[in-house]
């Protein structure tokens, strides 16, 4: 069982019969009364994120997150399909279940997933990726002060700003987190 004191950044615990993660957390003392842990959680399977303080009687019990290499394989009727590296089995999800992260899978690209209790929950992507451009306008040159943008689309469909000079069929590094331009692909 963990108590407050173990409840740090990085922490996975059951509560409410959920998975839950821990990213910020503040140990508090206030005179008489006793200790409060005011933290922010990410439960890991619904994705949302909430404030909750909790005081120095209450206990969590420990649960433990598996990591595994997932292939994507491909999308068909607003399904992702998926193959475990390690045991070959294929599974697929929703985009509700994979929110924002549709954007940036291509077929046969390698992601890391987390899975509780033999279910795949979440998705990690790597931080940077690369993506071939497949639409780029035509930027405007002209008398600016700081650097101009022009709307580009990659691959996956995603439209992204990127700098004048990129062009369709240049290969671009994306930021997974923001969704923003990085560089040029070397």
């Amino acid at each position: 069982m963990l108590t407050i004191t173990d409840l740090k950044t990085g922490t996975t615990f059951k509560y409410d019969e959920s998975p839950y993660l821990v990213l910020e957390y503040q140990h508090s003392k206030m005179g008489r009364g006793g200790a409060v842990l005011r933290t922010k959680i990410k439960n890991l399977v619904t994705g949302t994120i909430v404030n909750k303080t909790f005081k120095s009687s209450d206990t969590f019990e420990s649960i433990r997150i598996e990591q595994k290499k997932v292939q994507f394989l491909y999308r068909e009727n607003g399904r992702f399909f998926f193959m475990n590296q390690d045991d070959y089995s294929q599974f697929d999800l929703s985009s509700e279940d994979l929110g924002e992260n549709i954007n940036y899978l291509k077929e046969g690209e390698t992601v890391q997933f987390k899975y509780y209790a033999g279910k795949p929950i979440d998705l990690e992507l790597p931080i940077k990726m690369s993506f071939t451009v497949i639409e780029a306008g035509g930027g405007e040159r002209g008398n600016t002060v700081s650097a101009t943008t022009k709307p580009i689309k990659i691959e996956t469909g995603l439209a992204v700003n990127a700098p004048l000079f990129i062009k369709k069929g240049d290969e671009i590094v994306i930021d997974t987190r923001s969704g923003e331009y990085v560089e040029r692909a070397s």
